[in-house]
């Protein structure tokens, strides 16, 4: 295995390789990466096989002595080839570890892909982790409706949508994302915090996916008072940005848009994810939250978080599995 730091020359073949990759989304591409590069010091890594071939990715970030896989994205991990087998994945994880701890890494912090965002199994990376020591440092609970088994509306719910249509609210698909953004700025303001994204970040990411980011809103007579930002990929609609008015909040908003959303607009789509429900660094779940989302017929897959201790990583424990036979 060879493994090379990315630069801008690789840049094509980098997004050829996440667009055919058995775990890879939009996020790795490298327009969305990039948006934010002047926060982050990018530290990806390429894989080549024996034979020259591109065969795994790690999209990564430096932190001091830490690389992290990734900081700017919910989530990160090695993004795997079409071809490449469980031991191949192991060869692949010790290179990309050796070549780390050999540029003074003391750490990797590693962000799973999510086994719903898969176009079929690649889990390899579990396996790999747990070979390499890989300490589990963070869980976040993520509230997401499987369409192929989803139960029905919570009672809740569906009044809070009847109340919704009472009142003349109209969902819609839109591309200005400007007054979604003001009622998302209110609402984070009272919780003194602020959307990740600027609504000029967000504006920007919207040309380049327009296809991957889409905003719906709920409207009454024109006025904006609930909507979501939705990322989506092959099989899933992942919620980034969720949020309602007072008076959206009063007459249901959010109950009619989710209803359409998953009743109608992605009632294909295998995975319908409302995102997590905790702060803290995942240490504390706002059930409120959860249970709303719970009452969509939700229920709860995990996006975890690891640390590997590179100090003394010397690569055996990967490289050793299943020699021998």
């Amino acid at each position: 295995m060879r493994v090379e730091p990315y630069t801008p020359q690789h840049k094509q073949a980098w997004d050829e390789f996440v667009a055919g990759s058995r775990n890879g989304t939009f996020l790795f591409h490298r327009d969305y990466m990039e948006y934010h590069r002047d926060r982050f010091c990018d530290s990806s890594l390429l894989v080549f096989d024996d034979r020259g071939r591109l065969a795994a990715l790690l999209p990564a970030n430096r932190d001091g002595g830490s690389v992290v896989s990734h900081g700017g994205l919910t989530y990160g991990g090695l993004v795997i080839g079409p071809r490449l087998g469980l031991g191949g994945t192991l060869d692949v994880f010790a290179a990309a570890l050796a070549f780390l701890h050999g540029h003074s890494v003391s750490r990797l912090v590693y962000k799973a892909v999510p086994h719903i965002y898969h176009l079929y199994p690649a889990e390899d990376e579990s396996y790999a982790l747990f070979l390499a020591g890989a300490r589990l440092t963070r869980c976040d609970p993520s509230a997401v409706v499987a369409q192929d088994s989803r139960p029905g509306f919570q009672e809740r719910r569906r009044r809070g949508a009847k109340k919704a249509l009472g009142h003349g609210l109209i969902v819609s698909h839109a591309t200005d994302f400007g007054p979604f953004w003001r009622v998302l700025t209110d609402n984070l303001r009272a919780r003194n915090l602020r959307p990740v994204h600027t609504l000029e970040e967000i504006e920007l990411l919207h040309s380049r996916f327009p296809d991957h980011i889409r905003l719906y809103l709920c409207s009454e007579q024109g006025s904006v008072v609930a909507g979501t930002v939705i990322y989506e990929t092959q099989r899933v609609a992942h919620a980034q940005y969720i949020a309602a008015s007072g008076r959206g909040k009063e007459i249901g908003g959010l109950d009619l848009l989710f209803q359409t959303l998953l009743s109608e607009v992605y009632v294909r789509k295998p995975f319908f994810d409302f995102g997590v429900s905790t702060e803290k660094e995942g240490r504390f779940l706002n059930r409120g939250l959860m249970e709303q989302k719970e009452g969509f017929g939700a229920g709860v897959i995990a996006y975890e978080q690891y640390e590997i201790a590179l100090q003394h990583f010397d690569g055996a424990c990967l490289l050793a599995s299943g020699q021998g036979r």
